[in-house]
This record gives C-alpha cells, sequence and structure tokens, in this order.
C-alpha cells in the first residue's frame, strides 16, 4: 500500500489491506468499518453536508460503509487527539462509577 493509511478511529496501520479498500474492509484492530466518509480525503467537518464534492450523495451516517463513487482513502483520517479525548471521557466514567 502507497498510503501510510491508519484507522480513522483507532489509529491502527492498515498497511496489510489493499487498494482501493473495499466495502466490507474493517479495522484489524478495532473492527471499524473503513469505506466511509470519515476515512475519505473529501470529509470536512466545517462545511454542512461535512463532504466536500459536491457531487456525492448525502450520507447521514459517516461511520456506516457506504458506495460513493468519490471515496479516496486519507492518510490524514485519523486524529489522535479525539482517540486521547475519548480515552479521558472513559477514564472519568470509570473513575465516577468506581469501575477499574
Amino acid at each position: 500500500m502507497s498510503l501510510s493509511l491508519r484507522c480513522y478511529r483507532c489509529g491502527e496501520g492498515l498497511a496489510a489491506l489493499s487498494l482501493p479498500l473495499s466495502r466490507h474492509d474493517q479495522c484489524p484492530a478495532c473492527s471499524a468499518d473503513l469505506h466511509v466518509c470519515k476515512m475519505c480525503v473529501s470529509f470536512d467537518n466545517t462545511v454542512p453536508r461535512k463532504c466536500r464534492e459536491d457531487g456525492a450523495e448525502d450520507v447521514t451516517d459517516k461511520e456506516r460503509p457506504n458506495f460513493c463513487d468519490w471515496f479516496k482513502p486519507s492518510d490524514a483520517a485519523f486524529d489522535p487527539s479525539r482517540k486521547e479525548a475519548a480515552a479521558a471521557a472513559r477514564d472519568e466514567l470509570a473513575a465516577l462509577f468506581g469501575d477499574d
């Protein structure tokens, strides 16, 4: 694989997968679907439909596999700060409810 793709959810390297990503490909670490809007170069939280491709159909659930013809995997889809924020929230919940 020429890109250094990482799962958008957990950051696991996806070098073992071949391009183009299939609609059925999943992250080997967290089982997240990978042919999803959040894994695409056109995904952008700052635009109304969260997609910079004007011709793409509107997809409501950005983490579900889709058949978008414009899908191109992004090597920048993983945001480490989002993973750290999720881990911090889990730690706070564990502390609040006394879980180890």
